[in-house]
């Protein structure tokens, strides 16, 4: 058995708490906690050292000390830091943490227990410096309801982060135990033989990822290789030496209305020349074991250059026998193939025939997606497979946190039930990706909470963890000014759907407004109520007092997604009160209001975007608000 002794000495002032304050700094919430009487160390009239000890403990998550270290905080006691592993403890990843009145004590299954353990003490020597109290002496035994818990990010839909910023999302995620990260990949990885593809997106190089891999390594987080193979190839097949591989080089007829180059011909035998090619080269950069080759909402699929062999053997046939080549290609790489299970669900028939080393990653983002209904076709076929929700965060610009939560839960509680192995949450950037990091820190903490502990409650306590642990603000507005943009959405009191509606007017700025769900039940009023909302968290933002490296530019760009969102109120208003509700129609004098407070928006838009996020991609993403601004001229 591994054991690791550490001596330090720790003078605490003896203050009795309560369970319920303490539980506020717990996160995710442990499955068993049990309070003791006393406290860590009952010495009075000494003041706690508890910085030292935070130090101390992020010193050995880092570094692989053997043997005894001691570090004299006081001539009167020593207490004792002991981490060790026990193999026979019964539960994945478990971890047992006992504290008394002079030791601490973790006991973990493995090494990346003992480091969850680890969390959770830096959570509760978190309590003691936040409200000058005693830690209690405590038992907590702690697993999770999931094996991989992961996060995935979208990279391919402008926004590439910088590496500073990818690690802070590490360092955010391995504080909250996640285990599995993503980074969504179309045509941002710098392929050596295809710069045409990727030269004006800032891709990520094979040094970059390497040097995540290694940064996700050291905190026990697997950084999975992600390239769509199949569907989604559009930022590929725009260029024409790449069209011959296209489904549809020219317009097709499809269930999204017509469409071109989006999807690969999965009968053409250069689809998997190119898919080759690719795995050689990225694979290498990763250590892990699995790789997500995507494949989702083929939608072209049968209506081009495929459509002869999909009605001879069937679309779902034809979808499988590409899937099937792919997975050899991933295991002539050492790898297991993760696929989005969206398109084989048409064909349930099918899904038995998908080879049993694969990974179907399950996804739906409503709030009432039916897990109940689609979990069970994977399950009888014997495969492995993930629940993937997300936080609801694109297309929003300041978030959709209601729908975001219930999705969450429903993703975790039917994912438990039906015994999937993984629970990946999901951030995309569709349509010029216009949310800022800050609006999805709470459903990124929710997903991690309800991936770790089903039962547990997170939205209870999301306020405080990040205005403890992200935004480290006293006032405790920053948080709380967030949470409130991410629901100023609902005062529009329209269904729901995937995107709000100030998202909405900027995007369907061409469309007739009666024809849409959604739109078509907005009102004047609404708008309005929404846009007080987001007003009223704009003046907390003020008041608070975030501390943390980055609260500049939580700041900045909060504040000017603020301002996008706001413009897509007036913009609604506008049209509402125009004739047949047509922006063609806006009265001039308001028109020339919105073209005016439009181009402020871009010019901050691109102001805060290289602030987190490369260069690569801004053009694309500001030419969708450039758009609408052009629009106002005609």
């Amino acid at each position: 058995m591994m054991k690791y002794i550490f001596l330090i000495a720790i003078l605490i002032i003896g203050n009795n708490i309560k369970a319920e304050s303490l539980q506020d700094f717990l996160f995710p919430s442990p499955k068993k906690l049990m309070i003791k009487d006393g406290h860590l160390n009952q010495i009075n009239d000494f003041q706690y050292d508890s910085q030292k000890l935070f130090d101390l403990i992020e010193t050995l998550e880092t570094i692989n000390i053997q043997g005894e270290l001691k570090e004299l905080c006081s001539p009167l006691q020593f207490n004792t830091i002991s981490f060790s592993v026990d193999s026979s403890l019964p539960n994945k990843q478990q971890y047992i943490l006992l504290i008394d009145s002079t030791n601490i004590k973790i006991t973990g299954k493995d090494e990346a227990a003992l480091f969850y353990g680890k969390q959770t003490l830096k959570q509760l020597i978190e309590y003691g410096k936040t409200t000058n109290k005693a830690i209690p002496c405590l038992k907590i035994e702690d697993w999770p309801d999931f094996e991989k818990r992961g996060y995935m990010l979208d990279i391919s839909r402008d926004k590439v982060p910088n590496m500073e910023t990818l690690y802070h999302i590490i360092d955010i995620l391995s504080m909250w135990k996640i285990n599995e990260f993503q980074l969504y990949t179309e045509h941002t990885f710098a392929y050596k033989n295809h710069k045409t593809v990727w030269e004006k997106s800032s891709p990520m190089t094979p040094e970059e990822i390497q040097k995540l891999d290694t940064y996700c390594k050291v905190r026990f987080i697997d950084l999975v290789p992600n390239q769509n193979s199949f569907g989604h190839m559009e930022n590929w097949l725009k260029h024409d030496e790449y069209l011959d591989l296209a489904e549809c080089p020219t317009d097709c007829q499809t269930i999204w209305g017509m469409r071109n180059r989006t999807s690969l011909n999965p009968t053409n035998p250069g689809s998997l020349i190119l898919m080759k090619e690719l795995y050689a080269e990225l694979l290498p950069n990763f250590s892990s074991q699995y790789f997500n080759i995507g494949c989702d909402e083929t939608v072209e699929l049968g209506s081009g250059l495929s459509k002869d062999s999909c009605e001879k053997y069937g679309k779902g046939k034809v979808y499988l026998d590409y899937l099937i080549k792919l997975n050899k290609e991933v295991n002539s790489n050492g790898r297991l193939a993760q696929f989005w299970g969206d398109i084989i669900l048409n064909h349930p028939e099918l899904i038995p025939s998908i080879p049993k080393n694969m990974t179907a990653m399950v996804w739906g983002y409503e709030s009432n997606f039916p897990f109940v209904e689609k979990l069970p076709e994977f399950q009888k076929a014997g495969l492995q497979y993930y629940v993937c929700p997300g936080t609801s965060t694109w297309r929003s610009i300041i978030g959709r946190n209601h729908d975001a939560f219930l999705n969450l839960k429903n993703a975790a509680v039917n994912g438990k039930k039906f015994k999937a192995k993984g629970y990946l949450n999901t951030n995309w950037g569709d349509y010029g990706h216009w949310q800022p990091l800050s609006v999805c820190y709470a459903p990124m903490a929710a997903g991690s909470a309800y991936s770790w502990n089903v039962d547990s409650k997170p939205e209870l306590k999301i306020e405080s963890v990040l205005n403890h642990y992200i935004f480290k603000d006293p006032t405790q507005n920053t948080a709380k000014a967030i949470l409130q943009l991410g629901d100023a959405y609902l005062k529009c009191k329209i269904p729901e759907g995937n995107a709000n509606a100030f998202h909405l007017m900027l995007r369907r700025y061409k469309w007739t407004m009666k024809g849409q769900y959604q739109t078509k039940l907005l009102k004047i009023d609404n708008l309005k109520s929404s846009e007080t909302e987001i007003n009223h968290a704009l003046n907390l933002l003020k008041q608070a007092q975030p501390t943390c490296n980055d609260s500049d530019i939580i700041r900045k760009e909060i504040n000017q997604a603020c301002n996008l969102a706001k413009h897509g109120i007036h913009l609604g208003i506008a049209r509402l009160n125009a004739a047949k509700q047509d922006t063609k129609n806006i009265k001039d004098e308001t028109k020339l209001t919105l073209k005016h407070e439009l181009k402020g928006i871009i010019e901050g838009h691109k102001n805060i975007w290289i602030l987190r996020n490369r260069i690569g991609g801004l053009d694309a993403s500001t030419e969708k608000m450039e758009d609408l601004l052009n629009y106002y001229d005609e």
